[in-house]
């Protein structure tokens, strides 16, 4: 059995559920098409000069997003797909999360570092934070547990 993390869903308050699956999925399809718009002319230099193909070319590109989701969710407490969608990523006291959280939180995008099959194994992992999200009283992935974070909406 895992841990259920600080976000337990018999410690919560009343009212204290995540987000639901729908606007996180949105949210995080908005933040892939940013991160891919921006990082176009960072990753075409370095394919140019590195071969698109290179592990150097993976590991470049997936560090970047992971960058962009970890600074993001610590600084602001929200990516700019969060904004639109009005969800924010909160610690269990309610705040920011910490950098190691929100990099525990996105790791996963690191997967993508892995010829031929990275891609594969994300996706996998997409389908899985969804199933976990789905099956949690409190909205939680397996990712959120992870990390000791939760997405909730933003009320005000």
């Amino acid at each position: 059995m895992t841990d259920p993390g600080p976000y337990e869903p018999s410690a919560a308050p009343a009212g204290d559920k995540g987000a639901e699956l729908m606007p996180r999925f949105l949210a995080r399809l908005i933040d892939s098409i940013i991160v891919m718009v921006a990082m176009l002319p960072i990753v075409t230099i370095a394919g140019i000069g590195m071969g698109f193909g290179s592990i150097t070319f993976g590991i470049l590109s997936a560090v970047l997003v992971v960058a962009y989701f970890a600074l993001m969710e610590t600084y602001q407490g929200q990516t700019l797909g969060k904004m639109l969608l009005k969800l924010k990523t909160v610690a269990p006291d309610g705040g920011k999360p910490s950098l190691e959280a929100a990099i525990k939180r996105n790791a996963w995008y690191l997967l993508g570092i892995v010829p031929f099959i990275g891609g594969l194994a994300q996706l996998a992992v997409v389908i899985y934070i969804a199933v976990t999200i789905s099956q949690s009283a409190m909205n939680l992935g397996w990712h959120d547990t992870f990390a000791g974070t939760k997405v909730v909406a933003v009320t005000a």
